[in-house]
């Protein structure tokens, strides 16, 4: 077994999600979460250089509060 296998956890453990993995946990495109995470306010993005990173659980209060996204 490889050390990026041992490695890897479920979406739902995560404290961040890559853009690719938020939209596969949300069942949100890739193109909608990346026009969110551009968003002023958007408290639900984390940056790590130039790499976008979903806050998990921000990300899905965001969800239970929205009607409409």
């Amino acid at each position: 077994m490889t050390e990026s296998k041992k490695l890897e956890m479920p979406f739902w453990l995560k404290l961040n999600l890559t853009i690719k993995e938020a939209s596969a946990y949300s069942n949100i495109g890739i193109n909608k979460i990346e026009e969110l995470l551009k968003q002023p306010k958007c408290d639900f993005v984390l940056y790590v250089g130039n790499k976008k990173l979903v806050k998990r659980k921000e990300f899905e209060q965001y969800i239970s509060k929205s009607l409409e996204i």
